[in-house]
């Protein structure tokens, strides 16, 4: 069913990263509201076949790397994007702990390039949302965090974001760039082929009827946040940036509604009929952040936003979606 005409249409946006698990279910949302979608992507593989829904396919694709300051700023120009959504970024903590380099060089090169474009066209793009995350915040004194509190990241994908975060600051105090930041929680939902995080692997050990491997000792809290609703949240905050007193500010988005990753593995093996499934606690993670959590009263508040779907129903249409996925790759293999 196709949206009605409203705020995004003939809209043109960049969406960095927009092959990747949040970038895909975004492209798609702007593209049913009618909007021009302009693709920034590094790597072309299979994940852009789009076999599950071709829908997820921007109608412009620039093949670049985040650290590709011309390529950027191509893209930005020469496809007239009046809206840029910063998605892109090394997202794994595992890959950050490994090769920090690569992941300060995406990160936090990649956003300097990518503001510094924006700035060099800043009479053409109206609107830029920078994606940080909870992980900018570091370990806090007292949760939950807040956007008042200090950005404290100390690991190496924490401290990315952080720089991140900083970065869109600055270029919107210095030079007036219309720059929004989005601060979330960890984000789940089909489509995300990262099987080392917590929902997908343990959605696909579940329907496998296998024994989920937890690398943590299970303790862990986390906010989780559906895919769906971070789109929604991420767009109401760009069509609320029409109201340039916003400019500047960082939002929190959260169910809050924290979970321990042990009771987060229970409840995906519940909604994959498997509830009689025992977990096999490694508690071997290193370098994250015991306990992290958000409060989202600043987006009810200024956005009037909330989440539109109950975990429940998000667990629900997340294990539907891997159960499609894998009956075609299994039946491809």
């Amino acid at each position: 069913m196709s949206a009605p005409r409203g705020f995004w249409a003939d809209k043109r946006v960049l969406v960095t990263g927009s092959s990747g698990f949040l970038g895909s279910w975004t492209v798609k949302e702007l593209n049913r509201r009618g909007a021009t979608t302009i693709g920034y992507v590094r790597d072309r593989g299979r994940h852009l076949t789009r076999r599950d829904d071709p829908e997820t396919e921007p109608h412009f694709t620039v093949l670049g790397a985040l650290e590709d300051y011309e390529t950027l700023l191509r893209a930005i120009n020469e496809h007239e994007a009046d809206t840029v959504l910063h998605l892109g970024a090394q997202p794994i903590v595992g890959i950050a702990n490994r090769n920090p380099r690569s992941t300060f060089e995406a990160n936090i090169r990649g956003s300097w390039n990518l503001l510094d474009a924006c700035r060099e066209l800043r009479g053409q793009v109206k609107r830029i949302v920078v994606a940080s995350s909870d992980k900018a915040y570091g370990t806090a004194p007292s949760l939950p965090y807040d956007e008042t509190m200090p950005l404290n990241g100390r690991h190496p994908y924490d401290a990315s974001k952080s720089c991140t975060d900083i970065l869109a600051q600055t270029y919107h105090h210095t030079y007036g760039l219309p720059v929004c930041i989005t601060r979330a929680g960890n984000f789940f939902g089909g489509r995300d082929l990262n099987f080392n995080r917590i929902v997908p692997g343990v959605a696909r050990w579940a329907i496998r009827g296998e024994r989920p491997v937890l690398r943590s000792d299970g303790s862990m809290i986390r906010d989780y946040i559906y895919v769906r609703d971070v789109v929604l949240a991420y767009l109401a905050l760009a069509e609320a940036m029409e109201d340039s007193a916003l400019h500047g500010e960082a939002f929190n988005f959260s169910t809050e509604q924290p979970l321990s990753v042990l009771d987060l593995t229970r409840r995906i093996l519940a909604a994959a009929g498997r509830p009689e499934i025992e977990p096999i606690v490694l508690g071997q993670a290193s370098n994250e952040i015991p306990e992290q959590h958000l409060s989202a009263a600043k987006a009810r508040a200024r956005l009037g936003w909330s989440p539109a779907f109950t975990l429940e129903d998000a667990l629900a249409e997340t294990i539907a979606w891997y159960n499609g996925w894998l009956a075609t790759e299994d039946a491809a293999a």
